[in-house]
């Protein structure tokens, strides 16, 4: 397209030289660019087909959701009609799908690009359309920059008369379909009917053939107790065998004889072994005791004879802690070492009551003589069960220190009151608290 000419004159002299008319001078002014139609402004005839063969079904519902489409996602026809009424003009949604196609599509728009005149685009078109490429070269060529109306008319009746051409064959196809689905129903009811019956006759067969196994390892088993009874008899009619049995039950004979002697043997060993084992732990548990009770007395005799030193200081502290204890009450024991126990006691500087553990005295009075008492010990081998179980529970109830000790002779007793002057206990063992004394 070339723009009007545009007229130079020189002066006066220039239009009256020669001839006497003027002289033209005609330039070209750039043209210009061609530019590829949008969407928009393609005619509304041709938004039917570039909607509903360019723009796949998913992307059209992503469009739909994306700017709120008043049709249903669920309803194509209306989903297809409103898009094609939005790109009748600009707007966002034309301009949003008229970008989306062009990158979808853009190496056939580039293809198309070579096409610098409207027979070349349709000769192009045609051998895409004939390789059965339509989407991406119909919306290449009817925005090409140099189609004609008339080509894009060609392209759109070429598509317009395809889209009838493929309902028919379509429908065509669909009722051969159906006629094939129906056909295949009636040839896998046929299928199943065979295949019931094949699945009877190789369960017969099997069956048939397991028995035949089972007949068969029947006769072979048959066939070997057969042969092995065989040789027994004529092992046993040879007399090689009653003679080698024989053989062999009086040497089974003599060993059993001696393994029952072995095992008797080693019945009483294991039992004297464990005889001496229990002994060994009591006499170990007898030493303890007594070196326990040796070093109590010895600690004891230590504590008596310091009375007589000059260490004022620790003779505080141990009337200090013996202060705190100052009557205790011993449940149960041998009434004939009481003398001993209350010398013992008056020389630890306590105060001692005692209670035989029901032997004489009444258990009724044993909740007065607990509850009246700083602490409580009780040998638990010299003691009735009822007393011993109704000293544990009054001593908890009262919250009274109470040392449960076995052994009934001067030195356990003495072990006793040292432990329960010290602060152990059995029950309720928090260490009391020592009198604090000002000198």
């Amino acid at each position: 397209m070339h723009a009007p000419a545009i007229l130079r004159q020189s002066g006066i002299d220039a239009l009256l030289a020669g001839d006497g008319s003027p002289e033209i001078m005609v330039t070209d002014s750039p043209s210009p660019p061609v530019k590829r139609s949008k969407i928009w402004e393609l005619s509304r005839t041709y938004h039917c087909p570039v909607i509903g063969l360019c723009l796949p079904a998913s992307d059209l519902e992503r469009f739909a959701k994306r700017f709120h489409f008043k049709a249903s996602i669920n309803n194509a026809h209306d989903l297809h009609v409103e898009a094609v009424c939005r790109v009748t003009s600009r707007n966002v949604v034309s301009e949003t799908i008229h970008k989306y196609l062009d990158r979808l599509y853009e190496s056939h728009i580039k293809q198309f690009d070579a096409a610098k005149t409207d027979s070349e685009v349709l000769a192009l078109w045609e051998t895409c359309f004939t390789n059965e490429r339509i989407a991406g070269p119909l919306w290449a060529a009817l925005t090409h920059k140099r189609i004609s109306s008339e080509g894009r008319e060609q392209i759109h009746d070429r598509v317009h008369m395809h889209m009838h051409e493929a309902v028919a064959e379509l429908s065509a196809t669909q009722h051969r379909l159906n006629q094939a689905e129906q056909m295949l129903k009636e040839l896998a009811g046929q299928l199943e009917q065979i295949r019931e019956k094949h699945v009877q006759t190789e369960s017969r067969l099997r069956q048939q053939l397991q028995q035949a196994a089972a007949e068969i390892k029947q006769l072979q088993q048959s066939r070997r107790e057969s042969e092995t009874t065989r040789q027994r008899l004529e092992t046993l009619e040879s007399g090689q065998a009653i003679l080698r049995m024989g053989q062999r039950l009086m040497q089974l004979t003599v060993e059993n004889e001696q393994l029952q002697i072995k095992a008797a043997q080693a019945d009483d060993l294991k039992q004297s072994l464990k005889n001496a084992c229990h002994n060994l732990t009591e006499l170990y548990h007898e030493r303890d005791t007594l070196r326990v009770e040796r070093d109590t007395l010895e600690n004891l005799l230590l504590t008596l004879n310091s009375g007589s030193t000059t260490d004022t200081e620790t003779a505080d502290t141990t009337e200090t802690k013996m202060a705190a204890y100052e009557c205790i009450l011993c449940v149960g024991g041998r009434s004939t070492l009481l003398p001993q126990y209350r010398t013992l006691a008056r020389q630890l500087g306590l105060k001692l009551s005692h209670h035989d553990g029901g032997q004489e005295d009444a258990l009724s009075r044993l909740p007065e003589m607990i509850y009246g008492a700083a602490a409580v010990i009780c040998p638990t081998d010299y003691v009735s069960h009822a007393a011993y179980y109704q000293v544990k529970r009054l001593c908890r109830l009262g919250h009274k220190p109470c040392l449960l000790f076995k052994g009934t002779g001067v030195s356990s007793f003495a072990a006793a009151l040292t432990k329960i002057t010290s602060g152990q206990a059995s029950i309720n063992s928090s260490p009391v608290d020592t009198v604090e004394t000002t000198t």
